[in-house]
């Protein structure tokens, strides 16, 4: 725990300002994070937004000492920063982003985002996002430069002239679907079902459709299996996942629907395995362990900007947040 008390030239700041002024390798995203978990206090009383503060209040900050690093370190010395740069052109940025930071603004959304940060950080507001993860899914996103760089890129999605794999933790060990050649060769397997989205909330998945759903196609692979550590003895699998159709949730819905959820998913996991798992940081495992991994690109036409980019694959290693150790 850290304190300090406010003075005079500081009365009437809002406290995330204040905080930053005192310590300033912490960042808004950090500050909103630690209000939304009730770890700041004001003159001993917890406080969740960012009120203002009065000359001789006492603000504590009730967070590990690694809270105030530039950086944050895990355990095993990996360090776990917003963003990394993977890929850089002219035209284009691919970013591996850390688990829990969002991509952009939304409901519900406090803090700073990752395009956000990239404009600030690169200069440049015409920056702009190619596609989107969910904010508690690390890993690989591609931000386009300019505006002709994102109609090309946008091409690239809409005529598959891209393939987006993730690498996840599950219960289990799935055998289900039948065997499929990727178009680079990597052998899978494919399962596919329906899935019915509603106006909010979960989506669900269903093997008849019913009326307005939506046909969903997802491939996978066994990468490593972890050998008893689930908690009735499971074992826990790691599997690349190719998404052939790219649906609202549908790599987290789809693997729970055949019965092996993704740790961590407190959507469509199951709460009782979730707490099992515990964190590299201490605590349970915060979020679902499903990381963009991969973009492959094929067969892009040379009238397209970004043609150079065929037959390249960009690829970034999970940051796994749970223990595999038994």
């Amino acid at each position: 725990m850290k304190s300090f008390q406010i003075p005079a030239d500081m009365a009437g700041k809002k406290v995330i300002r204040a905080c930053i002024s005192v310590f300033p390798t912490l960042t808004p995203a950090r500050m909103h994070k630690a209000l939304r978990h009730k770890d700041v206090r004001v003159n001993g009383k917890r406080i969740t937004s960012d009120v203002a503060i009065d000359e001789g209040d006492v603000v504590e900050l009730w967070v590990p000492n690694s809270f105030f690093d530039a950086t944050q370190v895990l355990p095993d010395g990996r360090v776990l920063d917003d963003y990394k740069v993977v890929f850089e052109n002219d035209n284009l940025l691919m970013i591996n982003k850390r688990q829990g930071l969002a991509v952009h603004p939304g409901k519900g959304t406090v803090g700073d985002t990752l395009i956000d940060l990239i404009r600030n950080d690169f200069r440049n507001p015409n920056i702009d996002l190619c596609h989107r993860i969910d904010m508690n899914t690390g890993g690989i996103v591609m931000l386009a430069k300019n505006k002709a760089s994102l109609e090309h890129a946008v091409a690239l999605f809409k005529h598959n002239h891209m393939t987006k794999r993730y690498r996840c933790l599950v219960l289990g060990t799935p055998d289900a679907g039948a065997a499929c050649i990727c178009d680079d060769d990597t052998l899978m397997l494919e399962i596919k079902a329906f899935l019915e989205k509603p106006t909010r909330g979960n989506v669900f998945i269903h093997d008849i459709p019913s009326d307005n759903d939506l046909p969903i196609t997802t491939r996978y692979r066994v990468l490593t299996t972890y050998r008893g550590i689930g908690p009735d003895g499971e074992d826990v699998s790691e599997l690349e996942v190719e998404l052939v159709t790219g649906r609202t949730h549908q790599i987290r819905a789809h693997m729970a629907h055949i019965g092996h959820p993704i740790i961590g998913d407190g959507n469509y996991g199951r709460n009782r395995i979730n707490k099992h798992f515990e964190s590299p940081l201490g605590g349970k495992v915060r979020y679902q362990q499903l990381f963009a991994s991969s973009l492959i690109f094929a067969g892009i036409p040379r009238d397209n900007m970004h043609y150079r980019l065929s037959g390249r694959k960009f690829s970034v290693e999970p940051l796994y947040g749970v223990k595999l150790e038994s």
